[in-house]
C-alpha cells in the first residue's frame, strides 16, 4: 500500500480520537489536584497552627479552580465538534492530537502559576496555553467543514456558533490579560468570571448567544 492510500485511510476514527481526548483530559484533570498538598501533621498543633498552614494554599486553590473550568469547558467544546462530525481523517486526527498536546501542558502551566501569581510571566504562558487550545479547536472545525467532514444536517448557523464562541471567549481572555497590567489577581478573578459564564450558561448571559 502506498504512503498516499495509507493517509488516505488512517484516522477515521471519530471514536478512537473522542476515547483518547476523554483519557488524556481524565489524566489532566488528575494532575491539577496533585499539586495540592496538604501541610505536614507534625507541623499542626492548633487550629490556628492549621489556618495559618492553609492560607499559603489558597494561590494554588485558585489555580486549580481556573484551570479545572478551562479543561471542563474545552472537553465541552470538542465533544460538541465531534457529535456534529459525520466522520474524521488523518489530518482532522492530527489536529486534535495537537489540541491534546496543549491539554497536556496545562497542568504545567496552572503550577508555575500557582508558584508565581504574583508574577506576569507565568500568566502570560498560561493565557497563551488557552490560545492554543482555542486555535486548535478553531482549526479542527474549520478544516472539517472545508473538507465536508461535518454532518449534512448539522444546523445551518453551526459555524457562526463554533467559530464566534471561540472568537468570543478568546477576546475575552485578551481582555484578561490586559489587567494583569494592574494585578495578576484582578486577571485571574476575571478568567474564572469568564469561565463561570460559561460553564453555568446563565440564559441571561449576552456572551452565549454564540
Amino acid at each position: 500500500m502506498t504512503t498516499t492510500a495509507y493517509n488516505r485511510i488512517a484516522g477515521q476514527s471519530l471514536e478512537r480520537i473522542s476515547a483518547l481526548s476523554d483519557g488524556v483530559f481524565a489524566v489532566a484533570m488528575t494532575l491539577l489536584v496533585l499539586d495540592l498538598h496538604a501541610p505536614a501533621a507534625e507541623a499542626i498543633h492548633s487550629e490556628g497552627d492549621l489556618q495559618q498552614k492553609l492560607l499559603p494554599l489558597l494561590p494554588r486553590l485558585l489555580a486549580y479552580l481556573m484551570s479545572f473550568l478551562t479543561l471542563g469547558i474545552f472537553w465541552v467544546g470538542q465533544q460538541t465538534q465531534l457529535n456534529h462530525f459525520e466522520r474524521a481523517n488523518r489530518n482532522l486526527a492530527w489536529i486534535h492530537l495537537g489540541f491534546l498536546f496543549a491539554v497536556t501542558l496545562l497542568p504545567f502551566t496552572t503550577s508555575l502559576l500557582a508558584e508565581f501569581i504574583e508574577l506576569r510571566t507565568p500568566l502570560v504562558l498560561y493565557w497563551l496555553n488557552v490560545v492554543l487550545l482555542g486555535a486548535m479547536l478553531a482549526g479542527s472545525w474549520l478544516y472539517a467543514s472545508r473538507f465536508g467532514l461535518v454532518k449534512k444536517d448539522a444546523p445551518a448557523n453551526m459555524n457562526r456558533m463554533v467559530l464566534g464562541r471561540i472568537a468570543v471567549a478568546q477576546s475575552l481572555y485578551a481582555f484578561a490579560m490586559l489587567l494583569c497590567l494592574f494585578s495578576t489577581y484582578l486577571s485571574i478573578g476575571f478568567i474564572v468570571l469568564i469561565q463561570l459564564n460559561y460553564a453555568i450558561a446563565p440564559r441571561s448571559s449576552k456572551l452565549l448567544r454564540y
